[in-house]
């Protein structure tokens, strides 16, 4: 134990004193924590006249932030990270962990795939983690102390979060060598970027003083939301919220990753349910014993395929097939691909671990064929065609109704079903015609 009289009295005067009264609701816990050097603009005043202006919007926001908000100030303290960050989230997505942006940024924070991947957030065919409440969480809070750690100041971190640390960079490098300071409020940046710092202020001003912006803020208790729960076999979405006694909705608002209606446990091993829910679902699961848990699993294409070709393999219709892997029209199943099919009663195993961490659905634009009738040459055979017109021989012998290792007769008419490019002539032996490429306009396209 440390001896109090050791310690110098300029020492003891010097040290913080902890608040010895707990917070009343999250949003005292999180003024308390505001660390960040305050910043007043025009362009402040502006989104604090926008944001207060719009009372409703502001309220439906902050209500859906209450099971969030707990954790995220959480891990900020733990970390001793700024306050101000547990709202940022209000500035990317409006605190709606779905959220996805037109530049292809989704969840809560606002990852970007590639910068997901950088940040082990894994995207696959069964799940994304820039939805996932934790993984997501734990993954912004890194990336934006990195960002801290590379320019030491808060803004500035902050604006690489939107703009990118290599743009910020630049930036600050340019009015370096003009001669011009490059703090935050100094560089030019794009729109966006420039009032993305200003939003944060404004909501952190208004949090901080609700009543000057004629604003109410839902009560939201100091007190975890949620807590995590292992799962050990696959569990299809709906029965998982039945056994915890929410909503599928509530239950998807925990568990956004998961947009799938199965959730596989070799990827994903733990669940969110509400604080109150927790046991119930532990206690009803362990209750279902053996009985089935799961209505889906994971079917791999075994070779390129149309998707009413892989319904009819796994018996399904094409539009439900389609509609629960998310494929478009005109397009192709490609080989290897993880699609999501109807269980049958006796199978009794869950889906691997390397497909249900790994698995991808892998499309190709389905290409138009057209229909030509030809003439056979000399000795011509199936196989032949098939390896010319580069086609399956099964393709050219169901389409003339022969034989796989079938020899046409010189003059016989053969049908090819082709892409319309690569068609023969009529009237001609068939042979590989070579397709002249077509200009284009428009060519470049923003990336």
């Amino acid at each position: 134990m440390t001896d109090l009289l050791s310690i110098g009295l300029t020492e003891v005067y010097a040290r913080p004193v902890a608040s010895l009264q707990t917070p009343n609701d999250i949003w005292e816990r999180i003024r308390r924590g505001f660390g960040m050097p305050d910043l007043s603009s025009e362009l402040v005043r502006d989104r604090e006249q926008w944001y207060s202006s719009r009372p409703d919007y502001l309220f439906r926001m902050a209500e859906r932030s209450h099971k969030y908000l707990f954790y995220i100030v959480e891990e900020l303290e733990r970390r001793n990270m700024p306050g101000e960050l547990a709202l940022l989230p209000f500035v990317e997505s409006a605190f709606d962990p779905q959220a996805v942006s037109s530049a292809k940024a989704a969840g809560m924070w606002q990852f970007m795939p590639a910068t997901g991947k950088q940040y082990a957030l894994k995207q696959n065919a069964f799940r994304d983690d820039r939805r996932d409440v934790l993984a997501s969480t734990r993954a912004a809070l890194d990336y934006l102390q990195k960002l801290y750690e590379m320019f030491g100041d808060w803004h500035l971190a902050l604006a690489a979060y939107n703009w990118g640390e290599g743009s910020v960079g630049r930036a600050i490098l340019r009015n370096q060598q003009a001669g011009q300071p490059s703090r935050y409020v100094d560089l030019a940046m794009p729109m966006e970027t420039r009032f993305y710092v200003p939003k944060l202020q404004a909501i952190k001003n208004i949090v901080a003083n609700p009543q000057a912006f004629g604003t109410l803020l839902p009560p939201i208790q100091n007190h975890p939301f949620f807590q995590t729960v292992d799962i050990k076999r696959d569990i299809d979405v709906a029965l998982a919220a039945k056994l915890a006694g929410v909503s599928v909705s509530d239950f998807k608002a925990l568990n956004p990753s998961a947009s799938r209606p199965v959730i596989l446990a070799a990827g994903t091993p733990q669940i969110l349910l509400p604080w109150d829910n927790a046991q119930t679902f532990q206690d009803k699961l362990a209750a279902f014993g053996g009985g089935r848990l799961a209505s889906w699993t994971v079917w791999m294409a075994p070779t390129n395929m149309r998707p009413a070709d892989a319904a009819k393999r796994v018996g399904m219709s094409e539009s439900e097939l389609r509609n629960i892997n998310s494929i478009p029209p005109r397009m192709l199943i490609r080989a290897g691909s993880s699609l999501l099919v109807p269980r049958s009663s006796s199978l009794s195993t869950d889906v691997a671990e390397r497909v249900a961490d790994q698995g991808q659905l892998s499309l190709s634009p389905e290409q138009v064929l057209k229909r030509s009738a030809m003439k056979a040459g000399r000795g011509e055979t199936v196989a032949s065609l098939a390896k010319r017109h580069k086609v399956s021989p099964a393709s050219i012998a169901e389409w003339n109704k022969v034989s796989a290792t079938a020899t046409f007769k010189a003059g016989q008419t053969v049908v090819l079903y082709l892409p319309a490019r690569a068609e023969p002539r009529k009237n001609a032996a068939p042979r590989q015609v070579a397709a002249k490429p077509r200009q284009r306009s428009g060519q470049l396209a923003k990336r």
